[in-house]
């Protein structure tokens, strides 16, 4: 898996009206970790979910039809920046905004590309696909937690999830939400040339206790030692 980054491409003042609704919402309602402000309400999040759910690929300076080109070169098209080849670059990562309070921003992958299965400690994540098709696989931790030491090879502890999400977004589906204690644990497989705008809150910082872990899946007949509540 290779990111490209193109931090600092975007500035507000670039945005189109949506997004700059979409940011000053953000401003708004969420909160640095640890301030002591109350969470947002449910209402303030579903009009979130609401304003993203409007967001188009030009209001992020892509467009449509540069989606077939985006399997081999760069996700701008042939007239803005300069193109990378994706077979080096196989997803390309925009950072609109970063702040102590929430990320916003977009990833772009070529076909098959893949993120694999990653968690979002105490974090909710807003994701709305701008085109193509994406297939996502999400799982919750079983409560209490249940683990078993595997015997295996260079590996560790095993812990038990359950399936929560398995599905195929498309542009015209609703912005998803995972929650800390909801569908935390996903990863992602692009059907087709695709991008994701996404909002993080709060974001990752690892000296908060919130750096991003990946993980392998494995089936449950897999094990067949019995797990232990911890």
């Amino acid at each position: 898996m290779v990111f490209s980054s193109l931090r600092g491409y975007f500035s507000m003042r670039q945005q189109s009206s949506k997004v700059q609704a979409l940011y000053d919402h953000c401003k708004t309602i969420l909160s640095p970790s640890g301030s002591g402000t109350a969470p947002p309400s449910s209402q303030a999040l579903m009009k979130l979910s609401s304003i993203l759910d409007t967001i188009q690929p030009a209001d992020v300076g892509l467009k449509e039809e540069t989606a077939d080109d985006d399997r081999g070169l760069g996700f701008f098209g042939a007239n803005a920046l300069s193109r990378v080849t994706r077979w080096a670059q196989p997803i390309t990562y925009v950072d609109i905004h970063e702040c102590d309070s929430f990320t916003m921003c977009i990833f772009c992958f070529p076909t098959s590309s893949v993120i694999p299965l990653h968690d979002h400690p105490g974090m909710t994540v807003f994701s709305k696909l701008l085109y193509g098709s994406l297939h996502v696989k999400g799982y919750d931790w079983v409560e209490p937690p249940c683990i078993i030491e595997s015997k295996g090879p260079g590996y560790g502890q095993v812990r038990l999830a359950k399936l929560a999400v398995d599905k195929v977004l498309n542009a015209l589906c609703d912005t998803s939400v995972l929650y800390p204690k909801h569908g935390n644990l996903h990863c992602f497989a692009a059907v087709t040339p695709c991008a994701m705008l996404d909002i993080l809150t709060p974001p990752y910082r690892e000296e908060e206790g919130r750096s991003c872990t990946y993980y392998h899946d494995y089936p449950y007949s897999a094990f067949c030692t019995k797990w232990i509540p911890l």
